[in-house]
């Protein structure tokens, strides 16, 4: 049994489906087991006409099959009375010529989440799907620099990391018998998102 606030983690591709299975492996010899799976990963992506083949491959080999792999990896490894936590986007319902693949993608995930909630529910295992709206990251880069970022958190029109771990803890903290399936955090002066 580890002691409370020790950790330990990893650099990996999450795009090569060896490693994701090696992360799983890792952190499964680390901690003994789970109960508590978080699954959040991205990296942005453009239009359809607007990226390469290549470009394309690596958001959906991030972005949807990096999902499935750890949501499966994870299933596998729980107990009942776990949780699995799918950190989704807003991006799933703003839908623009510039967002095919991103919102494409994070629409799969949503459904993705929902099937799979049905699916290990009555194997003990919640699954919920957080989605936030725009968060202070460099994920934001080049469009949103860091000093924009600090001005939009401060105006309240963009979330930080943090919000979204409030956001998990409620999830996580629910009775056994309830399942949070769905919750959507947005910046209190949501602009344009």
């Amino acid at each position: 049994m580890r002691e409370v606030g020790e950790g330990d983690g990893m650099i990996t591709e999450l795009a090569d489906p060896d490693k994701v299975r090696a992360f799983f492996d890792a952190g499964e010899a680390y901690l003994g087991g789970f109960d508590i799976t978080v699954v959040n990963a991205a990296v942005a992506a453009g239009g359809l006409t607007q990226m390469s083949e290549d470009e394309l491959r690596y958001a959906i080999a991030v972005d949807f099959t990096a999902y499935l792999l750890s949501a499966h990896h994870a299933a596998h490894r729980m107990k009942p009375i776990s949780d699995i936590v799918i950190i989704g986007s807003l991006s799933a319902h703003i839908l623009g010529p510039s967002s095919t693949v991103y919102a494409g993608v994070k629409s799969g995930i949503a459904g993705f989440s929902e099937a799979l909630r049905r699916e290990l529910g009555p194997k003990g295992i919640k699954v919920s799907l957080v989605e936030p709206g725009k968060v202070g990251s460099n994920m934001q880069y080049p469009d949103v620099p860091d000093d924009k970022q600090r001005q939009m958190i401060e105006a309240e029109q963009m979330l930080r990391a943090e919000d979204i771990a409030v956001g998990v803890e409620f999830v996580l903290t629910q009775p056994t018998r309830t399942v949070i399936q769905q919750i959507v955090i947005v910046p209190r002066a949501l602009e344009g998102e």
